[in-house]
C-alpha cells in the first residue's frame, strides 16, 4: 500500500471517530467484578529448590528466599481438598505443578494426580493438570505419565545456546542447552497434548525474534519468550531506553511470521535431530490475540484473578494469591493445613478502574490492568502499573492486530479474495 493510499484510508478512519461512528459504547464501564468467586485454578509449588541457577529467577534460584524443601503429599493432598472445597459449583478445576523444580519431587506429583483423579466422580469435578520443568530430570517414565496426565506442559528455554546456557546454567555453572533439548524433542515427538517452550529475554539478548526463530527451527511450534521483570540497577533489566530496540524486534519478528516462516536460520546442535524437520511456523504466544470474542468481561476487567479465582500453595501450606507472591508474609492468605483462608480485597478488587492509568488506555482490555506482582515489584505496590511493561504490551497487541489483518486481505477490484499483502 502506497504513502497516498495510506493517507487517505487514516483521513477516513479520522472521519469517522470525529463523527462518533467508529467506537461503540463502553457497556463495561458501569460493570463491577464481583469481590468473591470460587477458585477454579491452584499453582502447587512441589518444589521449593531447583537444580538450576537461573540470573533472573524471581524466585531466588528456586528457593522462594526460605528454606528449601519440597512439598510432602499431606500438604499437597490438602491443597487439593481446599480446591474442591472453595470451587463451589465449578467443575473443571485445574492444578498447575511448579516450583522451583517439580520434577524434584516427582512422585508427590503422580501422588497428587491419583488423588484427585479419586475425587472426580465423587464431587462432580473434572481435573486438569498442567506442569513446568527445566527439564534437566526428565526421563521415560516422567515422559510417558506427562503426556498421559498433563493437558498442558510448560518446557523452559530461553533460545540459541550461547543465550540460554549464559543465563540458565545448572548448579556447578554448566551450560543446561545440549542437556534439555533432546529431552523436550523426545518429550514432545511422542505428545499429543498442548505445550508451550517457555523463554525469557533480557537487557542481554534484546534480539529475542533470533531465539524464537531458533527454538523453531528445533522443531518447536508453540513458543512464549516473556520480557524479564527486575528491579533498576540490575544488570539484566529491561529499561525504558532499551524500548526502541525492542519494539524493532517485535515488529520484525511479526514480518516474519506475517511471510510464513519455514526457513532454518541455525542448524541444530550436532547430534540433535529435528522434531520435525526444522522451520516450522511459531504460534508466538504474545502475538496469539482473540480480537473478535476473547475472555468475559469480568476477566477483561480483572486480569488473571490471582488472589480470587486463582492461588497458590507452598511446600509449608501457605496460600498465596499467585507464585509470585509467595513468600510475601503481607499476601499470605491462609494455610490448606488449618483450613484458613481470607481472600485479599486489594486483590480481589484490584480492576483497571483502580489502576492508575487504565482507564484511558486503549488496550485495558486486553491485559485486564496488567500484572500485579511485576506492579508490586517495580513500583512497591500493586495499582500502580509496570509502566515499561505497559508499552511492551501494547506494542505486542498493535502486532497482533496487523498480522490478524494480514492474513483476512481484502477482495480485489473484481470481488475475488486477493492475496494478503506485507505488514
Amino acid at each position: 500500500m502506497g504513502a497516498d493510499n495510506i493517507h487517505s484510508v487514516w483521513g477516513e478512519l479520522y472521519s469517522l471517530y470525529r463523527g462518533g461512528m467508529l467506537f461503540s459504547a463502553d457497556d463495561a464501564e458501569d460493570i463491577e467484578p464481583p469481590s468473591k468467586t470460587p477458585l477454579k485454578a491452584l499453582c502447587m509449588h512441589i518444589a521449593h529448590d531447583c537444580n538450576l541457577r537461573c540470573k533472573y529467577c524471581f524466585a531466588d534460584t528456586g528457593g522462594f528466599g526460605a528454606e528449601r524443601g519440597c512439598i510432602n503429599i499431606h500438604t499437597a493432598k490438602r491443597a487439593v481438598d481446599f480446591l474442591v472445597e472453595r470451587s463451589e459449583n465449578r467443575r473443571n478445576l485445574e492444578i498447575d505443578f511448579f516450583g522451583g523444580e517439580p520434577l524434584l519431587a516427582f512422585d508427590i506429583v503422580k501422588e497428587t494426580v491419583e488423588y484427585a483423579r479419586g475425587l472426580e466422580e465423587k464431587h462432580g469435578k473434572r481435573f486438569r493438570f498442567t506442569l513446568t520443568t527445566n527439564g534437566l530430570l526428565l526421563n521415560d517414565d516422567a515422559i510417558v505419565f506427562i503426556n498421559r496426565e498433563m493437558s498442558n506442559i510448560v518446557l523452559s528455554l530461553d533460545g540459541r545456546r550461547e543465550v540460554n546456557d549464559a543465563l540458565r546454567p545448572t548448579i556447578n555453572g554448566k551450560g543446561s542447552y545440549d542437556l534439555i533439548v533432546p529431552k523436550f524433542q523426545k518429550l514432545l515427538n511422542e505428545r499429543q497434548g498442548d505445550y508451550f517452550i517457555r523463554g525469557t529475554f533480557t537487557a542481554k539478548n534484546l534480539d529475542f525474534a533470533s531465539d524464537v526463530l531458533h527454538i523453531a527451527d528445533l522443531g518447536f511450534r508453540n513458543i512464549s519468550i516473556e520480557p524479564v521483570v527486575l528491579e533498576d540497577g540490575h544488570e539484566l533489566a529491561i529499561c525504558e531506553e532499551h524500548l526502541p530496540e525492542i519494539f524493532r524486534e517485535y515488529d520484525r519478528l511479526a514480518e516474519i511470521l506475517a511471510r510464513g516462516y519455514g526457513g532454518v536460520t541455525q542448524p541444530p546442535p550436532e547430534g540433535v535431530p529435528s522434531a520435525d524437520g526444522g522451520g516450522c511456523v511459531p504460534n508466538f504466544f504474545h502475538f496469539n490475540v482473540d480480537l473478535e470474542g476473547g475472555p468475559c468481561v469480568y476477566k477483561r476487567l480483572r486480569g488473571c484473578g490471582a488472589g480470587g479465582e486463582y492461588a497458590a500453595v507452598t511446600p509449608d501450606g501457605s496460600i498465596y494469591p499467585c507464585h509470585q507472591f509467595a513468600g510475601r508474609e503481607k499476601y499470605r492468605m491462609g494455610s490448606v493445613l488449618d483450613g484458613t483462608f481470607t481472600p485479599n480485597s486489594n486483590l480481589t478488587v484490584n480492576h483497571i478502574k483502580a489502576r492508575e492509568g487504565c482507564s484511558d488506555c486503549w488496550a485495558k482490555y486486553f491485559c485486564g490492568g496488567g500484572c500485579a506482582a511485576a506492579n508490586l515489584n517495580i513500583n512497591g505496590e500493586i495499582n500502580t502499573p509496570y509502566r515499561i511493561g505497559c508499552e511492551m504490551q501494547k506494542k505486542r497487541l498493535e502486532c497482533a492486530i496487523a498480522l490478524a489483518v494480514h492474513a483476512q486481505p481484502p477482495p480485489s477490484a473484481d470481488g475475488t479474495p486477493s492475496a494478503a499483502g506485507g505488514l
